[in-house]
This record gives C-alpha cells, sequence and structure tokens, in this order.
C-alpha cells in the first residue's frame, strides 16, 4: 500500500512538474497572452480536464517553480539552529537552499519579468507571497515562542519576502552582472539597518 502511495505521489509531481516546464516553455515562446491551458496541456501530454485536477490557471502553472523554491526555503528555517535569531535563520536558510540547488535557472528570470509585464501574473504571485508570508510569520513564532499573529513576526516575515522580491528584480534588471546571491545578500543587509539611523 506504501509503496502505491509513493509512486501515486512521485507521478502526481512529475505530472504537475512536466505542466510548469510546458507553461514556462510557451510563455517564454509565445508570450503570456498567447498561451491557452489548452496548449499548454497539450504540450504536456494531458487532457484540459487532467490540467484543471492540477492548476486553476495558467499563472498558477507558470508560478509552480517559484512556489516549490519558496516551500522548501520555509522546511529550511524549521532546520537553522535553535539559538541563531529569526532574521539571521531566515538568511541562513536563504544560503542553504542556494548552496543545496545552486544558482538561479533560466526560469527564474522568465518568470521575474513576465509578472513585471503581466498584471494577472503579478497579482497571482502576490497572492501566492501573501499565503507564504502567513507560513514565514508562523515559522518565526516557533522558533521565539510567540504567536504567528505577533506584530514582530509578521513584520519579520513581510520584511524578508519583500527583499527576496525586490533582489530577484534588482538582479534581472542589472542583466544578471553578479550573481543572486550577491544581489540578496546586499538587500537584505540594507534591510537589516533601522530606518531611523539617518
Amino acid at each position: 500500500m506504501q509503496i502505491t502511495l509513493g509512486l501515486r505521489e512521485r507521478k502526481k509531481a512529475e505530472t504537475r512538474q512536466a505542466v510548469h516546464e510546458a507553461a514556462l516553455r510557451l510563455t517564454a515562446e509565445h508570450g503570456l497572452d498567447h498561451v491557452t491551458v489548452e496548449a499548454i496541456a497539450d504540450a504536456a501530454n494531458i487532457s484540459r480536464r487532467t490540467f484543471s485536477n492540477y492548476f486553476a490557471s495558467k499563472e498558477d502553472a507558470l508560478l509552480y517553480g517559484d512556489e516549490q523554491r519558496v516551500r522548501l526555503l520555509v522546511e529550511r528555517i524549521r532546520t537553522r539552529p535553535a539559538e541563531e535569531s529569526a532574521w539571521r535563520a531566515l538568511r541562513g536558510a536563504v544560503h542553504d537552499l542556494y548552496s543545496e540547488l545552486g544558482g538561479p535557472e533560466r526560469e527564474w528570470v522568465i518568470r521575474a519579468r513576465l509578472a513585471k509585464r503581466h498584471p494577472s501574473l503579478l497579482a497571482r504571485q502576490l497572492a501566492n507571497h501573501a499565503n507564504l508570508e502567513r507560513e514565514l510569520a508562523q515559522v518565526i513564532a516557533e522558533r521565539g515562542g510567540g504567536s504567528e499573529t505577533s506584530t514582530r513576526s509578521r513584520v519579520l516575515a513581510a520584511a524578508f519576502l519583500v527583499a527576496l522580491r525586490i533582489a530577484t528584480h534588482m538582479w534581472t534588471d542589472e542583466h544578471e552582472t553578479r550573481t543572486l546571491r550577491e544581489v540578496m545578500d546586499d538587500v537584505l543587509d540594507e534591510m537589516a539597518h533601522p530606518f531611523d539611523e539617518e
């Protein structure tokens, strides 16, 4: 029974990844406005109905890779040493994930540029980040023994995600002249400074 469930879950993950890759490829080639759910389903060798079992929209399919990386990031934060401050744990988790997965793939650049050009994709990305912000606030609260609704947990989670978003946009605007990790470190350093120092 466990083997059957394991195979089923792996097959679902493979299908989800194939749909994501098809959506990304077609959007890069033709533009978001010229790609339909049907075209993505055809490219992934699945039916339109099967597509709907995995994703609610083409925007969701496009952003799947981004969401997976962020979920991995949340897990890495949970495994950071308990004695670290929340901010250090967040930064350490980013470095852990970067080391584990390597530098960003071309799809990061494509997604970042698409989100800037297409309001529907940006809106979906922001909705995903709102959900992630809640998860991060919960993880931060767990580390400090507080509540995920506390002001500190929510502000730290929001600031961290904003820093990552700014870094990704800066990196693509600079045409990748520096590594994403270098840009992230600069932005996170700046975010760590109190605003009332100047």
